[in-house]
Order: C-alpha cells, then sequence, then structure tokens
C-alpha cells in the first residue's frame, strides 16, 4: 500500500500537468493499494469547490463517487466517507444570516467521523457546531 499527497491525486483527477498527471495516474492505476486519507480528500474537494476550479455541489459528489470507483483507491475509513458523502447528498439549504448554505462534504465527514470513532461503552452526544448548515445533519448540535 501507498499513500498519496493532496497534489498527487488532483493532478489525476485534473490531468493538468503532463509529466505530473501522468506520474499520478500510473501510481493510482499500477499494483499497490492507494490510500486517500480524510485531509487529503477534504483538500482535494477544497481546491476542487475554490475559485479556480469552481466545481459545484453535484460534480463534487461525482469526483467522491468516482474515486470509490478506483479499484486501486482505499479511504481511511471508506464506510464513514460512503456515509458523510450521502449525507452531504442529502443536505437541504437552511437560511444563515441573508444567505442559503448547505452542509459541505467537511462538515459532514467531521459529523460521521466523530460519531463512527467512538467506542461502545462510550457514547458520543453530538458534535458541537456554530454552522448552521451543518446543524442539519443528524448527529450535529448548537452549541
Amino acid at each position: 500500500m501507498i499513500a498519496i499527497d493532496t497534489n498527487v491525486l488532483l493532478r489525476y483527477l485534473l490531468d493538468d500537468d503532463r509529466q505530473q498527471s501522468a506520474k499520478a495516474t500510473r501510481l493510482i492505476s499500477g499494483s499497490r493499494v492507494v490510500l486517500i486519507t480524510d485531509i487529503v480528500l477534504v483538500e482535494t474537494l477544497w481546491t476542487l469547490r475554490g475559485k479556480k476550479y469552481n466545481l459545484n455541489k453535484t460534480q463534487l459528489i461525482h469526483v467522491i463517487q468516482q474515486l470509490f470507483s478506483e479499484p486501486n483507491i482505499r479511504f481511511e475509513d471508506g464506510q464513514t466517507v460512503w456515509r458523510a458523502l450521502n449525507d452531504y447528498r442529502l443536505a437541504v439549504p437552511v437560511k444563515v444570516g441573508s444567505k442559503r448554505k448547505s452542509a459541505d462534504f467537511p462538515d459532514a465527514l467531521i459529523i460521521n467521523k466523530a460519531h463512527y470513532c467512538v467506542k461502545f461503552p462510550d457514547r458520543l452526544e453530538g458534535v458541537y457546531t456554530f454552522d448552521k448548515a451543518a446543524q442539519t445533519i443528524d448527529g450535529a448540535c448548537e452549541p
């Protein structure tokens, strides 16, 4: 197994640098299992959502689904990433000030990761956040 950094995953997804993208593709399509940690996944989505690439929610969901379909890719915690993806997909906009905002994928991952990292007999009472949109995800609480 190997792990890759955000920049390698971005070169693979974007195919925007001939040499680096080719190297990234060889790594990800090679014979070894490729680990994508939670932080690499979140950094990748933040970058893709940012001003330069400006991917929307539907496109970001597709990116995560594409990564799940790659035979060599493993996530730090695939089940939790999948649950977070589902919460992100189902997130409904709420009014925040004068705007409407939906929970984003990092919000969903934080909440799901917290709930599924706590082991019996401990019980997580909630993930406290000031983010009104994130509070719509099951398990999130207002402080």
